[in-house]
């Protein structure tokens, strides 16, 4: 082998580390950029949210574009809607994927791989063709307008009795039959043996339907009429009208918001996170 190959080698060795920083910095930026252009708008006040060209860094920084946000709509209200809607959303999800997919996984019954393929069939229906039956029968329960009416149809996973399932199947099989040898039944083996050690499983879906739930807009703007049961994406509509009146540091201010719960969850949900792919990996 001729010196100007491995000199050739050796420099593609060398640059490597230095592509793939590079790669994942340009992916950072596009990621990140309109996020702290959001941060620098909603700082700004509104004759200099419409500078060209724009600056990173607003000349002169104010909160005045957040007190007008809670000015115009009962920001707290609208939290606590959607801390409880989301928060007990998460909390279902976390136990019907959790039951659902150890059965999928460790339980014999009929027809248990067809309807497991009916589950992850449903995962192929959007939101928008199923949102006019379930606003009948939740009419018929009297439901409708009410903050249990968004919260119980979502218990329902077919992403997370997936990701359960998966979960639940590396793991050793040795565990639950030595406990069913000692005498526990099946409730007893997914309580005592297995559910503990999915935990980081189960923070994985409650991590994820926290963060999806929070921002969600379509299934509250179709249940709710009062705007006492609003949820919070679904008040910030109302600061639309700033946009007619070029205050859009008013509006961009009502997201950022809207963003700190789903991002301080996200932060904090980070290790278990991490913990789960990472042992689900090692299981497998």
């Amino acid at each position: 082998m001729s010196q100007a190959t491995l000199s050739s080698g050796r420099l593609r060795h060398e640059l490597a580390p230095w592509a793939r920083i590079a790669g994942l910095a340009v992916c950072a930026l596009l990621t990140l950029g309109p996020v702290v252009w959001t941060v620098s708008t909603s700082l700004r006040t509104p004759a200099e949210a419409f500078d060209l060209p724009p600056s990173l860094i607003p000349a002169n920084p104010s909160t005045e574009a957040y007190r007008g946000v809670f000015d115009q709509i009962d920001v707290w209200l609208l939290a606590l809607n959607s801390t409880l809607v989301t928060g007990l959303i998460a909390a279902g999800q976390m136990v019907t994927a959790g039951l659902a997919g150890y059965a999928f996984a460790r339980l014999e019954f009929r027809f248990k791989k067809p309807l497991f393929g009916l589950v992850l069939a449903t995962m192929m229906v959007p939101l928008q063709v199923t949102v006019v039956p379930v606003f009948l029968v939740l009419k018929s329960m009297s439901l409708t307008d009410t903050l249990l009416g968004l919260i119980v149809p979502a218990f329902p996973t077919a992403f997370g009795t997936f990701l359960m399932r998966q979960y639940f199947l590396g793991m050793p099989k040795d565990l639950g039959e030595a406990a069913m040898l000692d005498g526990a039944g099946p409730w007893r083996t997914f309580r005592s043996v297995y559910a503990p050690l999915a935990a980081p499983g189960l923070a994985i879906v409650g991590v994820l339907a926290f963060n999806y739930h929070w921002n969600e807009f379509f299934r509250p703007l179709i249940l709710e009429t009062s705007g006492q049961n609003y949820t919070l994406p679904l008040g910030l509509v109302s600061l639309q009208g700033n946009l007619g009146t070029g205050s859009i540091s008013v509006v961009l201010a009502g997201v950022v918001l809207s963003m700190i719960p789903a991002v301080a969850v996200f932060v904090v949900g980070q290790r278990p996170l991490r913990e789960g792919i990472t042992s689900a990996g090692v299981n497998r």
